[in-house]
């Protein structure tokens, strides 16, 4: 007898789907990390601009310590920018061929930073692999969330994160071997090898099942969901509920009309949590579903504008929290208490802590929750955040070291991966390119302010700029109590039934106790 798809673990090929699709992921993060060590060597070595290792490059690019912090954070610029590029590629293309086209900003922008004769020309390669950066991070987590199996979609969701993490060490690991001139041009060069690697291998990713019953191709959503489980399981049933999931939720409710509709919509949501038998006719009702959601439907429908929100608040928290000024200057804090040898060092520990965490967090995100770890993860990095306002003002070294790897690990638990995780478990498939989008630009441009005022702030408040990233903390943490629902081991359409469930308790407060909302 066949089993349920819905109850499937690790079937082989949506590992390998999720593991191919992450290749973008590890880009990403050595496109992060890879400017760390090379600092110096970069735009503050010796000889200046002069040819002393290579008549036709210069030893390095000099620049001020606030132009090289606009020349390693321009690349969010990019990456923001793509972010609303990738949503309507995702639509038209798919998810598939997004993920293909994520890579040729990687592949430009490693031969424009290896051949640079200056910093304009250098910005403009991080540029262009922002521009990666943009489009992977927002196909990346969709496809993982859209293609992995309900009960460890949380595992395979973090991933992402999991792979930002290895290229950031990866970086930091060569780049011990190549903070010298002229070597640091290869450590920029380097992060055409996994867009490469990614190009040849997307021919064997299979398509979003999500996606395609959302531009109305089920017989081929058939085809891949079987392709992505595996012979051994039925897919019917998992097959319907999304095709279900669409039908439903193909029409936007606006303010305007829910009040007058809130009986009507309570037994749309009972009835959506109720598995009904696969039939014929559910695919003939799902015919008018595909992914049409605009920016005026989020903003006049009540249950879009909660979950974009709610996305919205995690991903600029995820970086207000201050940990990617961290990964970028973690070289630069460690020199304030210790040598530059040591400051290398405890930087690539660093790095090395936020992998081994962040492995961690796939086998507890399953078992702790989504909502748990987040909680977790705010609360511990305020902690440290105060400590390294601590350790600096009184000049303890010891202190240091040990708050930025607390920090490090609060941001890896939780923060890192499950603001991603979440964006594809929250959102409808007929909103996720938007919403996806929406999300991923706020991210970017928080992670543009902090990069950029990091060093600034360092220079002149020192220690006390870990106080801004301490109360943002303990704020979000406020929030993430307050609106960010459970949604480990829950099925997608579920998930949004319980949120469309609480806009209509808010609306209507009485007899709010017939659902059940899972920590809504």
């Amino acid at each position: 007898m066949e089993k349920d798809s819905r109850q499937a673990q690790y079937p082989i090929r949506t590992v390998l789907c999720v593991f191919i699709s992450c290749i973008g992921s590890f880009s990403m993060g050595w496109t992060i990390g890879s400017p760390n060590l090379p600092a110096e060597s970069t735009h503050n070595c010796v000889n200046g601009s002069a040819h002393d290792n290579n008549k036709n490059l210069p030893d390095c690019l000099p620049m001020s310590s606030s132009i090289w912090g606009i020349v390693v954070s321009i690349f969010c610029i990019g990456a923001l920018i793509a972010s609303f590029l990738a949503e309507p590629a995702m639509t038209m293309l798919g998810r598939k061929a997004t993920i293909a086209l994520s890579n040729v900003g990687w592949l430009v922008g490693a031969i424009i930073m290896g051949l640079s004769t200056s910093p304009a020309m250098f910005g403009f390669g991080r540029f262009l692999a922002g521009i990666s950066c943009g489009m992977g991070s927002v196909a990346t987590p969709t496809y993982n969330g859209e293609v992995s199996t309900i009960l460890f979609r949380g595992a395979m969701g973090v991933c992402n994160q999991l792979m930002i993490v290895c290229g950031i060490l990866a970086s930091n690991a060569v780049g011990i071997f190549l903070s010298s001139v002229p070597l640091w041009r290869i450590n920029y060069s380097l992060v055409a090898v996994p867009a490469l690697l990614q190009i040849m291998l997307v021919p064997f990713l299979v398509e979003s099942p999500r996606y395609l019953v959302s531009v109305n191709k089920h017989d081929e959503a058939r085809k891949a969901l079987q392709v992505l489980r595996g012979p051994q399981y039925n897919i019917e049933y998992e097959l319907n509920d999304i095709i279900q999931g669409q039908r439903k939720k193909a029409n936007t409710v606006d303010d305007d009309t829910i009040t007058t509709t809130i009986e009507k919509e309570k037994e749309v949501i009972k009835e959506q949590a109720m598995i009904s038998d696969t039939d014929t006719s559910v695919f003939k009702d799902s015919q008018t579903s595909n992914e049409t959601c605009s920016f005026r439907d989020i903003l006049r429908d009540p249950h879009l504008r909660y979950v974009t929100l709610t996305i919205m608040m995690l991903h600029i928290a995820q970086q207000f929290s201050g940990v990617n000024g961290v990964m970028y200057y973690s070289t630069i804090i460690f020199r304030q208490s210790y040598g530059v040898d040591q400051a290398r060092q405890l930087a690539f520990i660093g790095s090395a802590v936020n992998l081994i965490v962040t492995v961690l967090s796939v086998y507890l995100v399953e078992r702790c929750g989504r909502r748990f770890l987040l909680l977790l993860a705010q609360s511990v990095g305020a902690i440290s955040a105060t400590l390294l306002v601590i350790s600096g003002h009184f000049n303890i070294p010891a202190l240091t070291s040990t708050a930025v790897m607390l920090f490090i690990s609060a941001f890896a638990i939780g923060l890192g991966p499950i603001p991603w995780l979440l964006t594809s478990e929250l959102t409808p498939t007929r909103a996720t390119s938007r919403v996806t989008a929406l999300a991923t630009g706020a991210n970017w441009l928080s992670n543009f302010g902090v990069a950029l005022m990091f060093p600034s702030l360092l220079e002149n408040i020192h220690s006390y700029a870990f106080l801004i990233f301490g109360i943002s903390l303990a704020l979000s943490t406020l929030l993430t109590y307050l609106f960010v629902p459970e949604t480990k081991g829950r099925a997608i359409e579920d998930i949004n039934n319980d949120i469309i469930a609480r806009v209509l308790r808010d609306k209507n407060p009485t007899n709010e106790t017939e659902f059940h909302h899972h920590g809504l």
